[in-house]
């Protein structure tokens, strides 16, 4: 307590005791302390309470917007496109010999073997290894989470349709049952102590398919399940929507670009009136003595047309809009800014928009790029590489694939993980740009294949055939192959100089 406290305590203990407390709260951090106009919100819920009481809405939200914004499924497809890609993340065999040289025989044999897998990798062979790995990515990014589950092995009413019997189930985020035991199991899906994860407790069908019997959940061992997740806190068992922070932009966004595209709609429709004279004139006929009571005239709307029939002290006037507002390209535009931001997004790639100049184009480009780098690492640390390793086990227990002597079984897993390349914005720049490196010998060309998303080994094969084919069709020309008059021309140039 403060001196000034202290004395004031014994003659008026209620007062010193409020001055000290006052003391304390202008002690804090300014914005611990609410104001009339500043309320500071706060939540000090746990992770997992928060999305206890806001999973699903969130998730319906999202799945609400992508199917009915077009900015929201933009924003998808562009994350997607950059984090998973075209190709799919690829996966390059890495297996060493014991004298830690690469095993090219054997890791070309998995590659082979891996490749025919990837025709058919998820149980209702409907989907590529490509695609497979977009659908989870789109899945992870808008839901929040996404599940696959790996069936080994022989299965009865299952024919994996590859050399390796191994399938992945792909299942959406409502497959998980949402209950909580308040110890073990939390939001349908239960914990150690030390928070590893244990087991799932899963529907077998989509609980929100209408035409879908759902029985109870099942247990199932966490060992073959690959949860994918997006999660901002600690311990946090399920997966939050990638658009949870900027929904409600989306939603008041989509609400103000609909009001200006009615509006736009309204004005474009011409609309005119008839301004009359004095009020005098108001019902009166257009007969000659004026004692009419006025008939109804009807005005035909067409290009050049010429009114003949109104009457003294009227004039045709016509509403005039200024829909779409002017401020409706800046708002906008600072909105997807700002939702850009909210989703690690590129703005420029969300709003077709690329107006800058190179220099400014590629550094926005590089400082995204490192936000979509993010992304697909751990797309791959969670989806990829668990899926893969799981391969390779079936590959060899299966007998598919029987791994030498000389092979280092340490290595037997590794492999090195394609994410897309960052898209070159302008060649004739980037390729000098590279050219530099590697005659400063700071880089290789691995490395650079590796960059722009290519396997250098397949690179290499290529051209080797590539060079086999030209010399067999006699398209290349060497030193020892020059024209015939050649030397004919060379010295008529020496004669002129």
């Amino acid at each position: 307590m403060r001196i000034l406290n202290k004395i004031i305590s014994p003659f008026s203990p209620a007062w010193a005791l409020k001055r000290e407390r006052a003391s304390k709260i202008l002690a804090a951090y300014e914005s611990a302390q609410p104001s009339r106009t500043r309320k500071n919100p706060a939540d000090n819920s746990s992770g997992n309470a928060l999305m206890a009481k806001a999973g699903n809405t969130l998730r319906g939200q999202a799945r609400h917007l992508e199917q009915n914004h077009d900015l929201c499924r933009g924003v998808l497809n562009t994350l997607v496109a950059y984090v998973v890609g075209a190709k799919g993340i690829g996966i390059e065999c890495q297996v060493l010999k014991k004298d830690g040289t690469l095993h090219k025989e054997f890791s070309d044999e998995l590659q082979h073997l891996f490749k025919d897998w990837s025709r058919k990798p998820e149980t209702t062979h409907q989907y590529s290894w490509a695609k497979t790995q977009r659908m989870v990515a789109r899945s992870w990014l808008r839901d929040g989470e996404a599940l696959s589950k790996s069936i080994m092995g022989i299965v009865p009413t299952l024919n994996h349709g590859t050399k390796v019997p191994y399938s992945i189930e792909l299942l959406e985020a409502d497959h998980i049952a949402d209950y909580s035991d308040g110890q073990n199991i939390v939001q349908g899906i239960e914990h150690n102590g030390w928070g590893q994860q244990t087991y799932f407790h899963l529907y077998d069908k989509n609980p929100l398919d209408g035409s879908a019997y759902t029985t109870g959940a099942r247990k199932i061992s966490a060992g073959i399940i690959d949860h994918i997740k997006f999660t901002d806190r600690l311990r946090q068992a399920r997966g939050v929507s990638i658009f949870a922070s900027v929904l409600n932009r989306l939603n008041d966004l989509k609400d103000y670009e609909e009001s200006e595209r009615i509006a736009a709609k309204i004005s474009a429709s011409m609309a005119a009136y008839i301004k009359k004279g004095s009020p005098d004139s108001f019902g009166l006929g257009n007969s000659d003595d004026g004692e009419g009571e006025g008939e109804e005239r009807e005005f035909s709307m067409g290009a050049g047309m010429i009114w003949d029939n109104l009457q003294a002290g009227e004039e045709v006037g016509t509403i005039q809009s200024n829909r779409p507002s002017q401020l409706l390209e800046p708002f906008r535009n600072a909105m997807l800014k700002a939702i850009a931001a909210g989703t690690g997004s590129g703005y420029s790639s969300i709003s077709k928009s690329y107006d800058g100049t190179y220099s400014a184009q590629r550094q926005e480009l590089i400082e995204q790029w490192i936000q979509y780098a993010v992304l697909s690492n751990e797309f791959i640390q969670q989806f990829v590489e668990p899926t893969y390793m799981r391969f390779v086990k079936m590959a060899v227990a299966s007998g598919q694939i029987k791994v030498p002597e000389d092979v280092d079984v340490r290595t037997l897993f590794d492999a090195d993980y394609l994410p897309p390349s960052m898209p070159w914005i302008d060649p004739k720049k980037e390729a000098e740009g590279h050219a530099r490196l590697l005659e400063l010998k700071i880089t290789s060309p691995q490395k650079i294949m590796r960059q722009r998303g290519d396997n250098p080994t397949d690179i290499l094969d290529q051209n080797e055939k590539w060079e086999k084919e030209l010399i067999a069709r006699g398209l290349t020309i060497t030193e020892k192959e020059q024209p015939a008059n050649a030397g004919a021309s060379k010295k008529e140039d020496d004669d002129d100089e």
